[in-house]
């Protein structure tokens, strides 16, 4: 019984890696369509760009995301000192991409109002 319970969770974990590898390979074909649309662009915009930018590390964050789950899958079924610290480093790394992503989507999201409260304030009638 205890055998099969790890055989499932084994598999689980590959299931959840696959997963997250997929969820990074779609995000960086959907960068590389965007960048390419992007270059060939009469006036790319810093905007355009930045909106890749951002994205794609959302999408990264996502396929983290995925990756940690795998790794504590894994580590539930016979942790070592060695998957115990590779699951704290991703856990740390993934914080710490969050943080700073979180970080640059607010700062994004208020350059955006930003610029709305700019337009609407020179909009003719106001």
């Amino acid at each position: 019984m205890e055998e099969m319970f790890k055989t499932a969770l084994e598999t689980l974990s590959f299931i959840t890696e696959a997963i997250a590898g997929l969820v990074i390979g779609v995000a960086i074909v959907q960068a590389t369509w965007s960048v390419l649309k992007i270059m060939v662009s009469r006036k790319p915009s810093d905007r355009a760009k930045e909106d890749v930018r951002l994205h794609l590390a959302r999408w990264l964050a996502v396929g983290l995301e995925f990756t940690l789950a795998a790794d504590i899958i894994r580590t539930a079924i016979a942790p070592t000192w060695d998957e115990i610290g590779k699951l704290a480093t991703i856990a740390a790394l993934r914080t710490v991409l969050n943080y700073f992503l979180e970080r640059e989507i607010q700062s994004d999201l208020r350059q955006e109002r930003k610029e709305v409260e700019g337009f609407q304030q020179a909009k003719p009638g106001n």
